[in-house]
């Protein structure tokens, strides 16, 4: 048994005997038969190196990068993220391929679309 208290950006997740799922708090003591892990809640940024082709059949690489974190405003958000992040570490390999296919699907989606045709100098062409 002991007190437990969460940092700034951080929460605890209590499971175990007597919570029927998880319970978030900041502080809270934490009893026998009861498992206590710190969620930090602030944001990653990751970042990539995307190689996609467009509709053209024209290679690119699409430098990205993207800040992921949860809503800490909205309670159903933060226990859908204390959920899955609890047993991974947010820099874990993991995460980062995760992460890493959901950019690369949507870059892929955005590379199906024509490129719109230049037109003279100065119109937008690189």
């Amino acid at each position: 048994m002991g007190y437990k208290v969460a940092s700034a950006s951080q929460y605890l997740a209590i499971t175990g005997w007597g919570i029927e799922d998880v319970r978030l708090a900041k502080k809270a003591w934490v009893f026998p038969g009861q498992s206590c892990s710190r969620i930090d809640l602030s944001p990653v940024n990751y970042e990539f190196d995307v190689q996609a082709m467009s509709a053209e059949k024209l290679p690119f690489i699409l430098p990205a990068v993207f800040t992921i974190g949860p809503k800490v405003d909205e309670e159903e958000m933060m226990m859908k993220y204390a959920k899955l992040m609890s047993s991974h570490d947010k820099n874990s390999n993991h995460v980062k391929e995760l992460v890493q296919g959901v950019i690369e699907g949507e870059a892929h989606v955005v590379a199906r679309q024509e490129l719109e045709p230049c037109e003279g100098v100065g119109a937008g062409c690189y």
